[in-house]
């Protein structure tokens, strides 16, 4: 009679974890040193050849009792490991040990967020959590106590609509995609089909891709020509097209990490009769910092903000947010199910799940937020936001000095972007893709005013100054003459 394979969770579950977690942390180590770098060399070819030999049958008729030693050391030498201080090409942050760890709790429980009865301790910590960092965003009860930004000179807030009983809340989301879309969605639900898209040109690609998921009109994209909204042809285009409008503001943006001026975009929302929504996916970890928050000036002003803390605040993939300023405007997300949230169970006071998402089976992604915020605190998490944008500064200073390179500007967040001097766009792309293709370092492209960029993302926290000259040195000596 064949033993029946152990279970994750039960009385039983941590002893069966146990020798488990053994095999995929020595695995993982096996892996990441034959790999010997931040990504496998060899290039796609190569890599999924190697993969292939790991796997072999994918789906054996018999199981093999060392496939878990054997895929988890595979997939360790074919990963890009964000945790190398050469792997600086995205927004792909490295995880915290301690917030991976609660991940694990997270995977070995198992609840599911769209019913009480599934995750009853894991909805009412979600409601803590989301509240306290809708507090973080918007200010007032769980939020920054009386450390509020004050809005630019000459510019008028946008007014609060969020009576004091109503305190803020926020959707806990796979990332900036998705809060992106719902934020388009509670406006759509609010104005109307014809509300009209307004975002800048260096705008994340999901808001565009949104508004067609929704059947909203055509986006009108407004000029950037320094990198960030121009508030002058934002007036312009408020001024000129029929509302409703949406005004998509963005705080971090991908290619540069810039922020758009929220204040004078929000004045010109209120003045409008606008919609504001905030893309902080990247940027709003500055609220962390004390040192950098005041870079997300009006930010209390927005509708809707995007939080993703799989960025700047080193979650494991997903831990997105959307932030509500209103929390009445969620009604529109109000589900039945008779199976999930029937009305005698509501009544009884059962808690209501299907309104805080669109999906359903949903995994506790707040454990290892909460766990991270309680163990590290505003002030935890602010120094390694610090830490991170100190870093960006010294690299930028180190091409700055350096003669065979080009800075395109002094970092706003942490990504740095430069380009050996006189180098063609081709030669640029060249030397990206051979460091790739060796695995000896990972780098970010962006094309901006017209010329190739390479991207330094830098989010690691343990990255050194002579880490930093490695990959500048990398960088010069790969580059075809």
């Amino acid at each position: 009679m064949s033993t029946l394979p152990s279970l994750a969770s039960g009385p039983e579950g941590p002893h069966a974890l146990r020798p488990l977690l053994d095999t995929v942390l020595d695995a993982l180590g096996e892996g990441a040193r034959a790999r010997r770098g931040p990504l496998p060399s060899g290039g796609p070819d190569a890599v999924a050849e190697r993969m292939r030999a790991a796997v072999g049958d994918a789906l054996p008729d018999e199981g093999d009792p060392n496939a878990l030693h054997t895929l988890v050391r595979a997939f360790a030498e074919a990963a890009a490991d964000p945790a190398d201080p050469l792997c600086t090409a995205h927004l792909h942050c490295p995880p915290l040990a301690l917030a991976t760890a609660a991940d694990l709790a997270a995977s070995a429980l198992n609840p599911s967020l769209d019913s009480w009865d599934q995750a009853p301790g894991a909805s009412e910590l979600e409601a803590l959590v989301t509240e306290a960092l809708a507090g973080e965003v918007f200010g007032g009860e769980g939020g920054e106590r009386g450390r509020r930004v004050t809005p630019a000179p000459g510019v008028t807030p946008a007014p609060r609509a969020t009576p004091p009983h109503r305190p803020p809340t926020a959707l806990i989301t796979t990332g900036g995609s998705e809060s992106n879309q719902l934020a388009l969605l509670l406006a759509r639900e609010a104005h109307g089909a014809g509300l009209r898209l307004v975002h800048g040109a260096s705008a994340h690609h999901s808001l565009p891709r949104a508004a067609w998921l929704l059947g909203l009109p055509d986006p009108v994209v407004v000029p950037a020509p320094a990198g960030v909204l121009d508030p002058a042809a934002l007036d312009e285009a408020l001024t000129q097209l029929p509302g409703p409008h949406l005004v998509a503001a963005t705080a971090g943006s991908t290619d540069a990490g810039l922020i758009d001026p929220i204040p004078e975009i929000a004045a010109l929302c209120a003045a409008h009769g606008a919609r504001l929504h905030v893309d902080a996916a990247y940027g709003g970890g500055l609220l962390f910092s004390d040192r950098y928050r005041e870079r997300l000036a009006g930010l209390d002003a927005a509708d809707t903000v995007t939080l993703d803390l799989h960025k700047l605040g080193w979650q494991p993939v997903a831990a997105g947010l959307l932030a509500v300023r209103d929390p009445g405007g969620l009604a529109v997300l109000h589900h039945r199910a008779d199976y999930l949230n029937a009305d005698d169970d509501v009544e009884a006071g059962l808690p209501d799940l299907l309104g805080r998402s669109l999906r359903t089976s949903r995994r506790p992604d707040v454990l290892k937020i909460a766990v991270t915020l309680r163990a590290l605190g505003r002030s935890g998490l602010g120094r390694l936001v610090e830490q991170v944008c100190a870093r960006a500064l010294e690299f930028a200073h180190l091409v700055h000095g350096h003669p065979g390179f080009e800075l395109y500007d002094q970092p706003t967040i942490s990504t740095v972007l430069f380009r050996p001097a006189h180098a063609t766009d081709d030669a640029v792309a060249a030397v990206r893709r051979t460091l790739l293709t060796d695995g000896r370092a990972v780098l970010g492209r962006a094309r901006i005013d017209g010329r190739l960029w390479l991207k330094a993302t830098l989010l690691n926290p343990h990255t050194r100054p002579d880490d930093l000259a490695a990959l500048l040195k990398l960088v010069e000596g790969n580059t075809p003459g």
